[in-house]
């Protein structure tokens, strides 16, 4: 296994959550979706991240986001970082839009850069051993309070880790939750779950040939 080859979310509608991620943010097949009804409460441990290049498509993408039945959990701001918010989707995930950039430099695109899968993690260097273990190449690391793995040409999603608690309070919920992620990870030849409790199945034959 050397990156993620597929993500996807347990919904109880799954034709509403690809209406929803189809109006909020343009989104194809990237993101999956199956039938689920796997008890659930409270935060489920993880957001999807949107990187785009500027403020202007941060505001586009969240501004559809709630129309399109989100409820806002961060209005966009700026941060130490760049300019970013946080908002739930109706089936319950929630999405971050973000980017390094504080200001625009060009007409709004909505063009969606990268797509980030950030795990909240009780250990981010136990867990950061684990997936290096299983064949991830990071990309980058901040000790033990922030990790990226490299992607590849073909996935549609890059894996990252942040401290469960961290991430909780980034995305203005709180940390408490138990029960299912309602999420599953494709990825290498073999199913496995890692440390938090975050399932992964084997990639399909065709994405292990790649």
């Amino acid at each position: 296994m050397t990156y993620i080859d597929s993500v996807t979310l347990g919904v109880a509608d799954t034709a509403a959550a690809h209406r929803f991620q189809s109006a909020a943010f343009g989104l194809g097949s990237q993101i999956g979706l199956r039938a689920s009804e796997e008890a659930t409460s409270g935060f489920r441990g993880f957001t999807l991240g949107l990187t785009v290049s500027q403020p202007g498509d941060v505001d586009s993408l969240i501004g559809t986001a709630v129309e399109a039945g989100a409820v806002p959990l961060k209005p966009a701001a700026k941060s130490l970082w760049g300019y970013g918010g946080v908002v739930q989707a109706p089936d319950g995930t929630i999405w971050k839009v973000a980017t390094s950039a504080k200001k625009d430099r060009g007409p709004v695109t909505r063009r969606i850069d990268e797509i980030v899968l950030l795990l909240g993690v009780a250990d981010v260097a136990a867990s950061k051993r684990f997936y290096v273990e299983r064949g991830l190449a990071v990309a980058k690391s901040f000790g033990r309070t922030y990790v990226e793995f490299a992607g590849g040409e073909s996935s549609p999603v890059k894996l990252a880790l942040y401290r469960r608690r961290a991430l909780a309070k980034d995305l203005g919920v709180s940390a408490e939750g138990s029960g299912s992620h309602r999420l599953v990870i494709g990825g290498g030849a073999d199913a496995f779950t890692d440390p938090d409790g975050f399932a992964w199945q084997a990639a399909s034959p065709a994405a292990l040939a790649l």
